[in-house]
């Protein structure tokens, strides 16, 4: 058991806030399985530049 799940103010946030950590680690995780995925298949999601496009005008 987490240190904080002993407090009883982090019972209370969780019950006015939900629970932010937890929410947090699901969408990272979340992230990092999308990611992986791209990565697995060399796939580039619609919206970001490949690795060939050029970040700045030649010349700079």
């Amino acid at each position: 058991m987490a240190v904080w799940q002993e407090a009883p103010i982090y019972d209370r946030l969780v019950t006015e806030r939900g629970d932010v950590p937890t929410q947090v680690r699901r969408e990272a995780e979340q992230t990092l399985r999308s990611l992986e995925q791209i990565i697995r298949l060399g796939a580039v999601p619609a919206g970001m530049p490949s690795q060939h496009a050029q970040p700045f005008p030649p010349g700079r």
